[in-house]
């Protein structure tokens, strides 16, 4: 028998000051059986940083031809694709094809800046692509989830911080691609 996925509820409540856009919204994350409490937290923090109505969770780390995360337009052509991790080549230039902009958030510690060394020059090529690093000590998101969790997140330059009303993190989110 297949394990099903763990379900969350998030009541979100967003303040982002680079995009000025300030919203609450409810969400629901499906966590799959293989992936970490980690890896759920870090799809809500990604989906917090490009928050808005039409953006949505896809079945992601079961579906290789989904992100994470995809915002879609009306006509079905894929304006946003999020995804977490650490692509190869292939998966960066499916993306790339596929969306108008592309966004990996890129984590792990040491492996993901040894991924980084790794593709760096490879990227280079793709106009439409972003990717950012998230730090170590992102991994204290855990300490937020709950069955059903009332966050505030607050985005102002590379700054994410990200609470209930017992804890809260702030995060400094690298760029890695493109260099301004």
């Amino acid at each position: 028998m297949a394990l099903k996925a763990t379900i969350y509820k998030a009541a979100v409540n967003i303040a982002d000051m680079n995009r000025h856009y300030y919203a609450d919204h409810e969400l629901t994350i499906a966590r799959h059986p293989s992936e970490s409490d980690e890896r759920a937290m870090l799809r809500l923090l990604a989906w917090s940083l490009h928050a808005s109505d039409d953006l949505s969770f896809t079945r992601g780390i079961s579906t290789d031809d989904e992100p994470d995360i995809w915002q879609k337009n009306l006509s079905g052509e894929i304006e946003t694709w999020i995804e977490l991790g650490q692509p190869d080549e292939k998966r960066l230039r499916k993306a790339c094809g596929r969306a108008k902009q592309v966004f990996i958030y890129n984590y792990g510690g040491r492996t993901s800046d040894i991924w980084w060394q790794q593709c760096q020059e490879k990227v280079q090529r793709f106009n439409n692509l972003h990717i950012y690093r998230i730090p170590a000590e992102a991994n204290a998101l855990v300490n937020l989830i709950d069955k059903n969790m009332k966050l505030h997140c607050v985005i102002q330059d590379q700054q994410i911080s990200i609470g209930n009303n017992q804890e809260n993190l702030t995060l400094e989110i690298d760029r890695r691609f493109p260099i301004d």
